[in-house]
Parts: C-alpha cells; sequence; structure tokens
C-alpha cells in the first residue's frame, strides 16, 4: 500500500502536468514494450515500435528491470519542460547520486559489469552515451505517436480541472482513476510493498501518463520533488502522427475548409485575435469572425484577458483538430484507470523490495 500523506499547505499546492512528460513516458513505454500482456491496446504499437528500434535497448534494459525498482535519475522534474530539458538534467545528474541509484538495482551494477558498471565508473561520457540511447529509443517508440499521447493526457487535464473547479481539491483528489482512493488526509494506492510518503508542504504534482498502466508511480527518494504518476483514465491504441496527424488536419481541411481550419491550428494553444490573425494569415476582422463561427459550433471559448480577448480551444475542439474523438473499430477500448488485463501492479514500483 502506498500513503501519501497531506498537511493543510500540500492541499493548496496540489497541481495538474501541463503535459505527458517525454521521459516518463519514455521509460514506462519500455515496459509496456516487453509486456505480452495489453495486446488489444499495445499490441501493434510493440509490432511498429519493435522495426524502428535497433541497439537502443541494450544499455535501457540493464538499467530499467521489467518490474520494480528503476534509477529515479533516469525522469528528472526538469523532464516536464521538454525532452531536451530532461536529457540536460540527466546528463548533469552528480556521479554519486548515479552510483547510489544503480546500486539498488537487483543484484547492484556488480551483476551488469559491461553496462551499469560502466555507467557507475564512468562520469559524464557514459551519461552521455546514455542521454543518446534515450533520445533514440524516444524518437523510434515515442514520439511518432505524441499527438495520441498528449491528447490522451490533456483529456485526462480536462476532467481533472472540471473536479477541481466544481468542488475544489477534495473532489479532484476523490475523482483519480480508481486505483487512487483519497481518505482525507491521505491518498492511498495499491501497492506490491508498503510505501509512506509524507509531502510536508511541498504539494504534489499529478502527472498522468498514457503508458503508465494499474500502478501509479512515485519517486524512490522522498527528498525529490513530489510527482505522483498515474495512467490516464482513458485509453486506446496508440496512433502514430503518419496515421491520423497530417491526414486528419487534411479531412479537417475538407471539413470546414482550409482557412478556418488554419484558425482551428492556429488557436490551438491558446492565441488573441490579433495574434491569430497573424498566424493564420488573415486579416483581424477575418480572424474576429472565424473565432466567432468556431466559438459558436463550441470548437472555441473566449475570455476577455486585460484589454484584449483570449481564444483558446475547448475539448471538442481540441478532439476535432486531432481527430481524437474517433475511436478505432475493434482496436480500441475503454479502460478502467489504465488496465491492460491482468497486470500485477509491479511493473515500475520506485522502492524495494523489487519483484524479478
Amino acid at each position: 500500500m502506498l500513503r501519501i500523506h497531506f498537511t493543510g499547505r500540500d492541499l493548496g499546492g496540489v497541481r495538474m502536468a501541463a503535459g505527458p512528460d517525454p521521459l516518463w513516458e519514455t521509460i514506462l513505454s519500455f515496459h509496456r514494450l516487453r509486456d505480452r500482456r495489453g495486446a488489444l491496446v499495445f499490441g501493434e504499437w510493440r509490432a511498429e515500435a519493435r522495426v524502428k528500434l535497433k541497439g537502443e535497448t541494450r544499455l535501457l534494459n540493464a538499467l530499467v528491470p521489467r518490474r520494480g525498482y528503476f534509477p529515479d535519475f533516469l525522469t528528472p522534474p526538469e523532464s516536464r519542460f521538454g525532452l531536451v530539458d530532461g536529457l540536460e538534467a540527466l546528463r548533469a545528474t552528480p556521479g554519486e547520486r548515479v552510483r547510489t541509484e544503480l546500486a539498488l538495482l537487483p543484484a547492484g551494477p556488480a551483476a551488469r559489469p559491461g553496462r551499469t558498471a560502466a555507467l557507475a565508473d564512468g562520469g559524464p561520457a557514459e551519461l552521455g552515451r546514455l542521454a543518446g540511447a534515450l533520445s533514440a529509443y524516444h524518437r523510434a517508440a515515442v514520439e511518432p505517436y505524441w499527438p495520441h499521447i498528449r491528447a490522451r493526457a490533456e483529456a485526462d487535464r480536462v476532467v481533472r480541472g472540471r473536479a477541481l473547479l466544481d468542488g475544489g481539491t477534495d473532489e479532484l483528489l476523490a475523482t483519480l482513476p480508481p486505483m487512487l482512493r483519497w481518505r482525507a488526509p491521505v491518498l492511498e494506492a495499491d501497492y506490491p510493498v508498503d510505501r509512506e510518503l509524507r509531502l510536508d508542504g511541498r504539494g504534489l504534482l499529478l502527472q498522468p501518463s498514457y503508458f503508465c498502466r494499474v500502478t501509479p508511480v512515485v519517486y524512490r527518494d522522498p527528498a525529490l520533488p513530489p510527482v505522483l504518476v498515474y495512467p490516464v483514465t482513458y485509453a486506446d491504441t496508440p496512433v502514430a502522427s503518419g496515421h491520423g496527424g497530417r491526414g486528419a488536419g487534411a479531412s479537417l481541411g475538407r471539413l470546414v475548409g482550409r482557412t478556418r481550419s488554419a484558425v482551428l491550428s492556429a488557436i490551438e494553444h491558446g492565441t488573441t485575435t490579433s495574434e491569430l490573425a497573424r498566424r493564420a494569415d488573415v486579416s483581424l476582422a477575418s480572424a474576429s469572425q472565424h473565432a466567432c463561427v468556431l466559438r459558436e459550433a463550441g470548437l472555441v471559448v473566449t475570455l476577455r484577458h486585460g484589454n484584449a480577448v483570449l481564444h483558446t480551444l475547448t475539448p471538442l475542439g481540441a478532439a476535432l483538430l486531432r481527430g481524437g474523438a474517433q475511436k478505432l473499430p475493434g482496436r480500441s477500448r475503454k479502460s478502467d484507470g489504465g488496465s491492460d488485463g491482468g497486470s500485477d501492479g509491479t511493473d515500475y514500483v520506485r522502492n524495494g523490495p523489487v519483484t524479478s
């Protein structure tokens, strides 16, 4: 059982991640790659990813066991700002920390003299090799599916945001996926081992993850910034951008017209009317008119921000833009909090003992 203890200050410090974390998705996808479970959701993705991969998995195999603990330094907090930031932080990991965390792997680094021992003794050069392997793996197995992963994480964020607005932090924590149970002031989760995490006023970052399955994940080191990685509530087959990205954009253009499709795309991350006109290469009056039509269709919401207005996509608008509203018949399903069919919940626990 995992128990996360909140104080009143921690409740005020609960926040949602702005989007999926590239390195968390990279590491957790590596678990999914080696699973045989969840074929309905991940079977086609596994087949596609394995064809693209070369030697990137050799070093990762040594660092990320099929089940149990993997080093905290593989998923630095800076990764939430982007893959480049995360890999830069990884390269800067102090050698003593690398050696300490590698020693916690099953049987310690001495059991893998060819790889983890070299990493423990190699300093920046070996960390650079590791960063290169993670980057190559991410490009092959995660990046092509990033629009799909991001859409699912953003949909989860919308659900949590609505709960927060309707009932505050209590409601937000109470509506997390079913493997997480809010019994104020403690958030409990099914976990293969007993673990107590005391936030002590630091708050908690909630990080939805597409490749996290069944069991949520926290850092093993309680001194690191607290983060709870949990499965997105709904998961379906990951679709590469080549399957649904550019094609979806072309289909959207045929549906609503090229100009209005460009306007919708320009609004994706929020924009004022003047910025919208510049991004979509239309006049100010035309940008305002297109935004009005999209707003009346329920695809855009417009809020006044100082002397300007700010346009943002509604969940329906985001789904239309990314083709995320469509399910893939025969290949997708609604998941009960991320279950992939028979997981024993020990895939990626960040503290010992470790199930091998």
